[in-house]
């Protein structure tokens, strides 16, 4: 399980973040919501050690990782799907997939089955380059890639931004599918309500920094949540 405790993080003078607390825990999806600005991008920049945190924990199967380098992250589990997907344009989409192996251990230097099942589009496009392809399917090869990882915990960050509803369905079923296998936790950025309403088990939301709802989602005022996103 992940364990984010009382955690503050700056930006040089300028705080970002005060006292988020989070859980995670495996064959689950958590949910953060927000407005744009308000600190989701940066709480999953601590998860995943992209940012230090000034004050609090992060735990992750048990073990405080507040301090640990985000290769050392990688190789313990924790992969993220960055918001704006961050694929190598150059490289081709095997090659895209492949960068998972360094975090995946010497036993599993494969492409899973699963990531071609979910997004069989990949398979047909394994020689062309990623920056040959369409937003939704870089998403996808984004996503691909980080399953190469062999993660126990997956971070996402805005995977429907900018990406066309057939494909929003299919990232919603990934992630579904990824859920049901009960092997990884799942923490899940968005700000399209009714994806991450329909996909969560718990939620948090953020507000200027601060977590100010959070809960089951059978617990959901979707009234309240909504009034957080609203501009």
């Amino acid at each position: 399980m992940l364990e984010v405790n009382n955690i503050d993080l700056h930006y040089g003078a300028a705080q970002a973040l005060w006292g988020v607390s989070l859980n995670a825990k495996l064959g689950q999806v958590t949910c953060v919501l927000g407005r744009n600005g308000v600190g989701k991008t940066s709480l999953l920049r601590a998860i995943v050690g992209q940012q230090p945190v000034s004050s609090g924990t992060i735990s992750w199967d048990g073990k405080n990782i507040t301090n640990l380098a985000q290769d050392a992250r990688a190789r313990s589990g924790i992969a993220i799907v960055p918001q704006g997907r961050e694929i190598f344009p150059l490289l081709t989409v095997r090659e895209n997939l492949e960068t998972g192996f360094a975090a995946a251990g010497a036993g599993n230097r494969f492409i899973p089955n699963d990531v071609f099942e979910l997004f069989p589009v990949l398979k047909s496009m394994l020689g062309r380059r990623g920056g040959d392809l369409s937003g939704g399917q870089q998403q996808q090869l984004a996503i691909g890639r980080a399953m190469t990882m062999r993660p126990k915990l997956l971070v996402l960050d805005e995977p429907t931004e900018g990406i066309q509803p057939s494909i929003i369905k299919d990232i919603g079923r990934a992630i579904d599918y990824l859920r049901s296998k009960g092997e990884m936790a799942i923490v899940l950025v968005e700000q399209y309500f009714e994806f991450a309403r329909d996909l969560a088990d718990t939620y948090a939301v953020l507000d200027r920094g601060q977590l100010v709802l959070s809960g089951n989602r059978s617990d959901m005022d979707e009234a309240h949540v909504r009034k957080h996103l609203s501009v």
